[in-house]
């Protein structure tokens, strides 16, 4: 055992994707290593962690009240610190099965909106889970590396990495973000859109878990050529029993237009900000789309429509940010510059 520790020493960076709804993890020289929801269920009298991840969610919704479900990041946003902690412990636990973990350094993934508290907080979770040193790649950067990008050319690529918690827009070049807007609406924001519209038009009640399986299964954000219809149990808001709802895929499209707007709004304020040369850079090259959401149809004909710009997702684009930064790990020197352990640099 100590000879394999011996062994693993000089790949001492570990790698995590600290999303809101998916927790990655990536060990130097190994490759990914747990994909996981970033979900934990509590003792609601002592708040101590009992479940995350995958085991987490079989239990949601289906516990009593000496239990909770509880998502201790929201929005990007840290909602709990001890939970934080406990989780990332446990999900390092698992992966620690088949080598030591012990005081590695880990590299983060963050939105550029980040703000010093929210920094600070994120860093000491790390450390009380086990981590070493911590540094900090920015989202956005991150998807870029993951998509393929050679972001150490003096080339604008505008990179929209669509999430569970935030939406990062950032025109990346040369290692760094010229300008950028992290907006605090992705993933979740679009599984309320279809549970608002569950509830408002059909009366009945679903989870957010059934929310972002029609999300996958249904979802668009371009009119689509077939109008297909799933049917699924849901609660009535008035007998509070089953009954079983039936949506198309239009209405779901129309559920989620309210989120769309504003990730496309986003994009177009970046372009504006962006120098004319990164412009002329991105009209040749179009924009990159990555994270979870980016696996919704009609993204590329949404984009032709309203900016005459073609769109590139990324390969797996839910991997694209834990990609990024296992890659950039693996080779550090050639990423240095990406790596930040103080402040991170604001934008406007």
């Amino acid at each position: 055992m100590q000879t394999h520790f011996l062994n693993f020493l000089p790949k001492d960076r570990v790698a995590l994707d600290l999303g809101t709804t998916n927790t990655l993890i990536y060990a130097k020289g190994k490759g990914l290593l747990l994909d996981e929801p970033s979900l934990a269920i509590l003792d609601s009298s002592t708040r101590k962690v009992i479940a995350v991840g995958e085991e987490a969610k079989q239990l949601s919704g289906r516990h009593g009240p000496e239990l909770e479900t509880f998502r201790p990041l929201l929005d990007g946003v840290i909602t709990d610190f001890e939970v934080l902690s406990s989780m990332i412990r446990l999900f390092l636990d698992k992966v620690s099965r088949r080598f030591s973990l012990l005081r590695r350094n880990f590299v983060l993934a963050v939105p550029t909106g980040i703000t010093p508290v929210e920094k600070r907080a994120l860093k000491e979770a790390a450390r009380k889970a086990g981590a070493g040193k911590v540094h900090f790649v920015q989202e956005p950067i991150a998807a870029a590396i993951g998509a393929g990008l050679r972001i150490d050319q003096p080339v604008g690529r505008l990179v929209v990495d669509i999430g569970g918690g935030t939406t990062e827009v950032a025109v990346v070049c040369k290692f760094t973000v010229a300008c950028c807007e992290s907006l605090r609406v992705a993933g979740d924001e679009f599984d309320d859109a279809i549970c608002r519209h569950v509830r408002h038009h059909h009366s009945a009640e679903i989870s957010q878990v059934m929310a972002e399986s029609i999300k996958i299964r249904m979802g668009s954000v371009s009119p689509l050529e077939r109008n297909p219809r799933v049917r699924f149990k849901a609660k009535d808001v008035f007998s509070g029993l089953p009954k079983e709802v039936s949506l198309t895929s239009e209405e779901v499209r129309q559920s989620m237009r309210k989120p769309v707007k504003a990730i496309m709004a986003a994009v177009a304020r970046v372009l504006d900000k962006a120098p004319p040369n990164v412009a002329v850079d991105v009209a040749q090259d179009g924009i990159w789309l990555a994270g979870g959401c980016a696996q919704l149809r009609g993204w590329r004909q949404l984009f032709y429509d309203e900016s005459g710009l073609e769109v590139k997702i990324s390969q797996d684009p839910l991997r694209a940010t834990i990609r990024g930064i296992g890659e950039a790990s693996e080779r550090f020197n050639f990423y240095r510059s990406v790596f930040y352990n103080g402040n991170l640099p604001r934008y406007n």
